[in-house]
């Protein structure tokens, strides 16, 4: 049985699906090398133009595995303070890896989303939530710090900065609820049809241009990061002139004379 899961959600549409219910799908080393694995193979696969993260069972992913942490990959031979770093580098860089990704991200929150499971939730594009879903910052509750995987970066551009601060000095529950209410999720769906209206928001994606999506999930993230509304636009400006030049547009306007959808070569 593989710890990550990968099949199709449809037409272009993969879905990677942790594998791991018996640990609400608990973060070790082991599940996160399986998720970087299929990270890469759905990254390099052309025919996947959207991506949907899930977990198996009755929990997105409840983070940290306490219990067995499993073997640091590529750790041998590395003293207390290398191996330290090689174990956090390698945990914390599975958010970035999500981000990497030229398909957009749907995450399809079942349940809880735990510590780091909630900073793989913020790492995808776009989050949507079954209404038994919760959010909780829980490394700060276990004697650590809050921050990790990169949510102290993600949280506050998500949700302010005194909700996000608020939330990881605490440790305080969020159910899904108040995530929609505060801008965690984009939406709340009844119980047990998260995963149905993620695939129904690929199948609408991979309608449009796959070089459109692709581009503009590129310009959103890289627009996060940028120090100026001028430096926004001019990459707006640019990813807008190379979309012009793939004949979408042209084939927009033909299908809309003719009545029908578009068909997009790229």
């Amino acid at each position: 049985m593989s710890l990550v899961e990968i099949e199709s959600g449809g037409d272009h549409t993969s879905i990677v699906r942790l594998n791991r219910p018996e640990r609400l799908n608990s973060m070790s080393f082991d599940l996160v090398e399986a998720l970087y694995d299929a990270i890469d193979r759905v990254g390099a696969d052309n025919d996947t133009w959207v991506v949907v993260l899930t977990g198996a069972g009755r929990g997105f992913c409840s983070g940290l595995e306490l219990e067995d942490f499993g073997a640091i990959p590529g750790a041998e031979g590395l003293g207390v303070a290398r191996l330290g770093m090689r174990a956090m580098s390698y945990m914390g860089g599975v958010v970035p890896a999500l981000r990497a990704l030229p398909q957009p991200v749907i995450a399809a929150v079942n349940g809880a989303a735990y510590g780091g499971g909630m900073c793989l939730s913020l790492g995808a594009d776009v989050r949507l939530a079954d209404e038994t879903a919760s959010f909780c910052g829980a490394a700060v509750v276990n004697g650590l710090t809050g921050t990790e995987l990169g949510v102290s970066f993600l949280l506050p551009r998500l949700i302010g900065a005194s909700r996000a601060f608020e939330l990881l000095l605490s440790g305080r529950r969020v159910d899904a609820a108040e995530a929609e209410r505060i801008g965690l999720v984009s939406r709340v769906v009844p119980a047990g049809e998260v995963l149905e209206e993620a695939l129904a928001l690929a199948d609408h994606l991979c309608t449009l241009s796959p070089f459109g999506i692709m581009m503009t999930k590129e310009v959103c993230w890289a627009n996060l990061e940028v120090g100026s509304l001028g430096a926004a636009i001019e990459l707006e400006n640019r990813s807008q002139l190379l979309a012009g030049h793939t004949g979408n547009l042209d084939e927009a306007r033909s299908a809309f004379r003719e009545g029908r959808p578009p068909r997009y070569p790229e």
